[in-house]
């Protein structure tokens, strides 16, 4: 199986900084695109921002310019620098990888979510 592992979460004030980390161990074989969704209560789970094997990337448009994502594929790993953050911003924040694995075939897995709270 393959296990996506998230870090950097917590609280900051309206107009911080955060910088979210997602490491995919497992039986890899390649990952296909990876990318950060998040979930507010009471809301339904929206896509942030993806970056493909290729590193072309998306972003909604309600972090366009002040989020941006990258990737190592040596390490298998995907980050997401987040600017000038607002309080609509607070949500939990699930890392997303679809992974080819030689055992499993191509699938789709998330992490276990990491919060983040922006204070006004």
């Amino acid at each position: 199986q393959v296990q996506l592992v998230e870090s950097g979460g917590g609280l900051v004030q309206a107009g911080g900084s955060l910088r979210l980390s997602c490491a995919a161990s497992g039986s890899i074989s390649s990952i296909n695109a990876m990318g950060w969704y998040r979930q507010a209560p009471g809301k339904q789970r929206e896509m942030v921002a993806v970056v493909t094997g290729s590193a072309s990337t998306n972003y909604a448009d309600s972090v366009k310019g002040r989020f941006t994502i990258s990737r190592d594929n040596a390490k298998n790993t995907v980050n997401l620098q987040m600017n000038s953050l607002k309080p609509e911003d607070t949500a939990v924040y699930y890392c997303n990888a679809d992974v080819s694995s030689i055992w499993y075939g191509r699938a789709e897995y998330w992490g276990q979510g990491t919060q983040v709270t922006v204070s006004s």
